[in-house]
């Protein structure tokens, strides 16, 4: 009987906080919501700060025993703050367009 192989996931506990405080910075900078900012902003932000790699619990405990300290919270909203200015300033969606073409099909 063949055995079955487990296939490990690699996940990045940084990617996991980015997501965690991106709700928050854009609603404190008031930054566009929509999903291509989220994602731009986010892909922004997690290229400044170094990845959390890990493929268990207890490396997953590990990673985010690193967000308890002060500094490590401060580099995150940074990043994510520098990312959401950027954006802001640099939308790659036409606003106009959308609500128009909204407006069109809910006519």
């Amino acid at each position: 009987m063949a055995r079955l192989k487990r296939v490990l996931e690699i996940r990045n506990a940084m990617e996991e906080i980015v997501d965690e405080w991106l709700d928050w910075v854009i609603n404190q900078l008031d930054v566009c919501g929509c999903e291509k900012c989220r994602a731009d902003i986010k892909a922004l932000s997690l290229n400044r700060l170094p990845p959390r790699y890990y493929v268990s619990e207890d490396g997953k405990i590990y990673s985010r025993l690193e967000e308890l300290k002060i500094q490590f919270r401060v580099d995150v909203i940074a990043a994510l703050a520098a990312a959401a200015f950027i954006v802001r300033s640099n939308p790659r969606h036409n606003r106009v367009s959308e609500v128009n073409e909204d407006e069109k099909t809910r006519f």
